[in-house]
Parts: C-alpha cells; structure tokens; sequence
C-alpha cells in the first residue's frame, strides 16, 4: 500500500476542469459554493444568484483576474448549498466568511462589538451606565458608540446635565450618606433622599429626550428654569441650571459632526492603495456623531472597491444591527439584495446610498479624507514594523522576520489572585484581539511560583494549539516566544515545550541585567550564553515596549480579577439568589454575614424571599459551617 505523502501517489487535479466536472450536477438554484484546495481547506466562499452560471465563469480557461486564476489552479475540489432565496445565500456566505476565513475572500479581521449606554428600568431610580454585549438587561440602550472613550465623554457630560447615579443596585441600597459624585454635583443623591422619585423620572426622562436627539426642548427648559430661579433670587439654583445647560452644550460640540439632515446612518467610506484598504466608519444616532472607527480588511491587490465594501458591510452587520441608513463611499454590485437582507435582519426597512450632493455627500467626503489619512498612517507604521520584525530576526537568530510573536508574563500578590498573560504583536503592531488571560488553577503551587505559573500557562497554552491547529496552517503558532525572566524560566519553558513534542519554536527570555537597569536588558536563548544589545538599539525598544504591554496586560488582570474578589459575597454562591433578592437580604440584614447568622423565620420575613428560598439560604450557610 502506497503511504499518502508518497512522492509516488499522484496529486490530485486541480483547475477549471475539475471545476467543469461540477456543471453536471449543478441547476440554476440560488446557493453558496465553498473551492477546496488538495488539503480540503477551504480557499474561497461565494454566493450565486445561478449556482449553475456561476461555477461556469470559473470553468472557463482564460479571462480571469490573476488573484481569480491562482485560486481556481489550486481548486480541487468544491461543496454547495443551496438556499431558497439570493438574500439566504447572501447571509449564509457572509456567516461561512467570518467562520472559515478563507484565503481569497476580503476578511474584516477586527469584529469587535461597540458599547452603548444604558438606562435601567429595573428599579424606582434607573441607572445610566456604559454597557458592552447582549441587550438582556431590562432598560433603554443607546448606540452603538464607536469606542470605551465616546461612551464615557457623553457619560461624564450627561452626569452634569441631568445628574443620574452610575452607581451599582447593591451600593446604592447601601449608602447612608452621599457619595462624592454627589457634592461635585455629578449626581443628585437619590441613594439618601435628596431627590423626589418624581422629580428623579423627570432627569430620566429628560436623558432619554436628549440621547433620541431631542436636546433642543430640554435647553430651552433649562434655561426657563433658570430665568425663573435667577428673578426669584435663587442665584445658587440659576448657577447650577447654567452649569448643566452649558455641559449639554458641551456634549454637542465635541461630537463635532452633527448632521441637520441626517438622523440615523452608518457612513461608510473606503480608501485602498498599495493592496491595502482602510474603511472608515461614523456612527450617526439621534442626529449626533457617536464617534467613528477605522477597519483595514484583507484585501487583495487586484479586488475592486465595490466587491471589498460589499464584503465589508455583509461581514461587519452579520452579528450588528443596522441603521436605517447606510451611506458608502462606493456603490456595491448587490445594493438592492444587501438592502433587502439587512432590512429583514432589522425588522424594518434599511436603505443604502452613495450620496453625490449635500450635507451627505460632505459626510462621506470627511469619511472618505479620515480613511486616506488612517491607511497612510497604517502602513507608515507597517513598514517601520517590518524593519524591527527584520531586526528581530537578525538579534534571535531567526530563519525569517516573525510573523507572530507571543510574550508571556504573570501577575500575583504573595500567590494570591494569580494569572498569566499572553499579548501578541506581529506585522501590524500589537494583535489586541489575540490577547489571552489565564486564571492560575494549580492547587499544588506554591504560593508565588513564578517557575509553576509559567509552566501552567505554556501547557495550557500547547495543549490547546495541539487541538485545533495540529497542521500549523491557520497562522495561530508562535514564531518566537518571548518570556520574562532569565535562564531559570527558559529552561522551564523549554522543558514544557518538550513535553508537547514542540521544539521547534525559538524562545528568548529578557531579563533585567545589572542593577535590574531599564536599557540593561540581558537575553537568554536555551543552551546559549546570555547577551545584550547596544542601548540605542531600536530593537531594544521594541523588545522593551513588548514585555511592558505584557506587564501592564497582566496587571491590569490581575487587578480585575483582585477588585472582584474584593466585590464578591457568599451569596454570590447561593442557589436562586439573584441581584434583587440578594439588594433585598443586604438591605434587611446589613450584610452577608448576618445573613449567614440569620435563622429561618428571620430568612422568611424578607420581602421577596419565599419559605423555599429561605430554606436553600439556611441550608446553604448551615452546610459551610
């Protein structure tokens, strides 16, 4: 029997006349065609309005783009599924796109979600908040904001505006005196009685007015209000009315764009060059600009703007709600199916546009101005950081510049709340979304084992890239592992790497040097005496930045994790106990642990807690002693 890597097994065929073959048994059903390579991995996703039609154009032996022709030379094989409608199949490929990420298709490679705020309805004084991932909380969402930052501006002006508490359901129940918030008149102290409930819904109220784009109403309130206060003489009530109409001024003026005819859209411009390509997002809700966000999706040299901005839009709103509204830069080949399939995803009717005139057409033009100078930016720094990947290489010895490199480190106080860390950097600077936190399980460790908490990062870390990317080929392992720490801690990654048959991968642990002196910096290779490079090495800064971001990821989730141990109560634990219940015993008992003396008739008398709950509570603090 012939062995499958055999020199001697023939390869199997590929090109347009594997792909003629298919043609028999294809109809003119709407669908989705997956191409194959040799390795069965999956080069290109596409939809067709004809199955039949379209795998005919691929059939054919000439008039294809070269990006087209290599895939098709490498096609040997491919896998259909039809749908009952154009628009299923548009869905279906921008799902398999995101899914299977294949190699000629445009990716959008940041597909983060976007933070809204939301006011809670779930309580007598609602909560105005920031808050990121599924709308399961009872309340009124508003967004999406483009980033943490927009949202906590606009938080930190609507908090003098209208003077809504941030603070949690627990500590709001458990407050006996007013909090800072409220003598810098960020908050109006409903925790303590210093508001009517009436006059509490009236600001929430009013929130709500102004995050629906109706602000003009409520400065034109405010300022009655404080003509009324200033000619009765209540000159410290005109004074703070003044303060509040002058921060909602704020809030409009730093979203700079606020567009008169436009309420609700999503202004999307694309700028490509060099076979790069940058699209430029703003996010218009209400009538204001809640902010914009670059994208830089994989592109080919030869793809044109219309199919990269369609690819784009059917990725980026795949698991997003739409606006009412999407404005391009470019038109689309398949505006009408994208409308169509959006607007069924929305529940309501969504249209696209590529203006040419007006106030919206000046949108696109600031869109498209923001998308040249982000992608002149981008690859400015791109080819300063292949220069320092290059020289990377040089230092470690490296066969190639590294295309990924993971640096590891930990954080712990005297062993408590331990975790590691992984940041990644590569090609395109730091690879945020790669990031990876581990908790530290390892019972048997000794309480501040550096040694023990790296080897339980590494092989959890191996162990699972043995599992899903056994081939090496989905770019997901290490060129180059970085480690902090000296000898000591390379020859335990080392031998944790054996462990996991994984030798191949170079390893450099930093260490501080003499007198532990920023500049000093000694590296450490497996089986190599120690160097150091020249202080003013660019590589050097590099290295250094790398294993700070490490550090400051690593603390920064370390002290997460400490704040909410800190945060956290037995009745976390408890059976049944939710926030309401457990705001409910807090309120009636003082504290966790009264709650945990308390007996069963005392449980019962809580409002809110039925006779079964109060027993599960009991039984619960009576069974931990």
């Amino acid at each position: 029997m012939t062995a499958p890597n055999d020199p001697k097994t023939p390869a199997p065929p590929t090109g347009h006349e594997v792909i003629q073959g298919y043609l028999r048994t294809l109809d003119a059903s709407p669908g989705v065609y997956r191409m194959l390579d040799a390795q069965a991995r999956v080069l290109y996703v596409g939809k067709a309005r004809n199955l039949r039609a379209r795998v005919s154009n691929y059939a054919r032996p000439s008039g294809h783009s070269a990006r087209i022709a290599r895939m098709i030379s490498e096609t040997a094989s491919m896998m259909f599924l039809t749908t009952r409608t154009e628009t299923e199949a548009l869905l279906l490929e921008q799902n398999l796109i995101k899914q299977l990420k294949p190699h000629y298709n445009v990716l959008l490679r940041d597909d983060k979600s976007f933070p809204n705020i939301l006011l809670t309805k779930d309580h007598p004084f609602p909560q105005i908040r920031k808050h990121r991932g599924a709308k399961k909380e009872k309340g009124s969402y508003f967004g999406p904001f483009a980033s943490a930052g927009a949202v906590n501006r606009t938080l930190n002006q609507l908090q003098k505006v209208f003077q809504l508490r941030n603070c949690t359901d627990s500590m709001f129940a458990s407050r006996t005196r007013p909090c800072l918030l409220y003598q810098i008149k960020r908050c109006s102290g409903p925790c303590v009685g210093k508001i009517s409930q009436e006059d509490y819904a009236a600001s929430v109220r009013d929130a709500e007015r102004f995050l629906s784009g109706r602000s003009t109403g409520i400065q034109e309130k405010l300022a009655k209000e404080m003509q009324a206060a200033s000619d009765a003489m209540e000159f410290e009530r005109a004074a703070a009315l003044r303060d509040r109409i002058r921060a909602l001024t704020q809030v409009q003026t730093a979203q700079g764009i606020n567009p008169r005819t436009v309420s609700e859209a999503d202004i999307i411009a694309l700028h490509m060059q060099g076979g790069q390509a940058c699209v430029q997002v703003f996010f218009i809700r209400a009538g204001q600009n809640w902010g914009n966000r670059d994208f830089y999706p994989r592109v080919g040299a030869d793809i044109a703007a219309a199919e990269v901005l369609e690819a784009f839009i059917g990725q980026f709103y795949d698991g997003k709600e739409p606006p009412r509204q999407l404005l391009l830069s470019h038109p689309i080949e398949n505006a009408d199916l994208m409308a169509q399939a959006l607007t069924e995803k929305l529940g309501r009717k969504v249209e696209i546009f590529v203006p040419k005139r007006g106030e919206k057409a000046e949108l696109i033009e600031g869109a498209t101005r923001n998308a040249r100078e982000s992608l002149a930016r981008r690859m400015a720094e791109s080819a300063t950081q292949a220069r320092l990947l290059k020289g990377i290489a040089e230092a470690f010895d490296l066969d190639a510049p590294p295309e990924r490199i993971e640096v590891y480190d930990n954080s712990h106080i005297q062993g408590s709340n331990a975790v590691g860390a992984m940041i990644v950097a590569g090609p395109d600077g730091f690879m945020k979304n790669q990031y990876r936190k581990f908790n530290i399980r390892g019972d048997d460790l000794t309480p501040g084992d550096d040694f023990g908490m790296m080897k339980e990062v590494l092989h959890r870390r191996f162990k699972r890239l043995l599992k899903e990317d056994p081939d090496r080929d989905k770019g997901l392992w290490p060129d180059l592992l970085l480690i902090d720490g000296g000898a000591g801690q390379v020859s335990a990654v080392a031998q944790i790497m054996a462990e996991h048959g994984v030798e191949d991968i170079p390893m450099v642990g930093v260490a501080k040097g003499i007198d532990r002196d920023h500049g000093k910096e000694e590296f450490h290779r497996p089986g190599q005496r120690p160097f150091a490079l020249q202080r003013n090495d660019p590589v050097l800064y590099f290295v250094q930045r790398m294993r700070d971001e490490a550090h400051r990821f690593a603390i920064g989730t370390h002290r997460a994790k400490r704040a909410k141990s800190v945060g956290a109560t037995p009745l976390d634990e408890v059976p049944g106990v939710g926030a309401a219940r457990k705001r409910a015993l807090l309120a009636h008992f003082g504290s966790a642990k009264a709650v945990s003396r308390a007996n069963l008739a005392d449980l019962k008398a809580v409002e809110g807690v039925s006779d079964g709950l109060a027993e599960t509570i009991y039984g619960f603090f009576h069974e931990k002693g």
